[in-house]
């Protein structure tokens, strides 16, 4: 997502080299329920919690995704759609991504990643990345690792045994956006090159990449620039659902790096949350302000 809400113009050049590697859709989408209105107010991140069962939403609020005005938070919903706690943990600034492990909800918050016991729903610890710029994804790992992207730094953070260092940076990560654990891959998103740090514009679009964990050994997996690459969701099949948030597109791509355009959006679709064994993919709007849930069927 971007720094500062407003709209974005000049981008026709980006929108037509997304369509120039996308094919005709054999995905349906058929809506299940969606939310909007006042107890929506940037909705950033969507994630389900298995162990809980709850859907957890971060919305920035009204100040921006850069913003350190206490304004963000973390609403608490069931699986269909109804909100359990509209503001189920306040007090901070602008949270972006979310994951969990065991019994702990973990969030990134611009320069720091906040932990929130789950039954609690209390902040019960925060790790400060002084250094960070603008951190956005973040995913777990099963050993309880935590990996979290810095977009501006084109830099991904881990925190291990309570301590945070960098675990890759450089330009061939495209200024990461979108991350998930896969295995011992972690999958990242690019949101392109050739960056500019006042509107988040780039030169050229991002692609999806894979990082072997060990090694730090980085493959692509699609070849061609791809989108302003936000959320990312395993579709259970081998393939992934990704989000595109500056031009407003919805894709999905398969293992061997094949995309396909699902569905457009207003600018703002962000980071969303799939239930493979349910056919759910639950989608955030952030600046429609708008919470989406549809079953998919993917053609075989």
């Amino acid at each position: 997502m971007l720094r500062s809400i407003q709209p974005i113009c000049g981008i026709v050049l980006g929108i037509l080299l997304s369509q120039s590697l996308v094919v005709s859709a054999e995905i349906e989408l058929q809506e299940s329920w969606s939310i909007t209105g006042d107890e929506l107010d940037h909705p950033e991140s969507i994630y389900l919690d298995r162990k809980s069962g709850f859907l957890f939403l971060s919305q920035i609020g009204g100040g921006g995704g850069a913003a350190k005005d206490g304004d963000g938070w973390i609403t608490k919903l069931t699986l269909d759609g109804k909100i359990v706690s509209h503001k189920w943990v306040t007090g901070l600034n602008a949270p972006k991504g979310i994951r969990s492990h065991e019994n702990t909800l973990y969030v990134s918050d611009i320069d720091r990643v906040v932990a929130i016991d789950i039954e609690a729903g209390e902040i019960v610890k925060e790790y400060l990345i002084p250094e960070a710029k603008f951190l956005n994804d973040l995913c777990t790992s099963d050993d309880g690792t935590i990996y979290v992207s810095d977009m501006v730094a084109s830099r991904i953070y881990q925190i291990k045994d309570n301590k945070a260092s960098v675990f890759l940076e450089g330009p061939e990560l495209e200024h990461p956006n979108g991350v998930l654990v896969e295995g011992n891959s972690l999958i990242i998103g690019g949101w392109g090159t050739g960056f500019n740090t006042e509107d988040f514009s780039t030169e050229a679009l991002g692609r999806l990449k894979r990082v072997n964990r060990d090694t730090k050994e980085i493959t692509v997996i699609t070849a061609e620039p791809t989108g302003h690459l936000d959320g990312i969701e395993s579709d259970g099949r081998g393939g992934y659902f990704v989000t595109d948030w500056r031009i407003g597109k919805l894709f999905h791509v398969t293992g061997d790096g094949s995309v396909t355009l699902v569905k457009e959006y207003p600018q703002g679709v962000a980071d969303l949350a799939v239930i493979a064994e349910q056919n759910l993919i639950v989608i955030p709007e952030m600046l429609e302000g708008k919470l989406t849930a549809h079953k998919f069927e993917i053609a075989e």
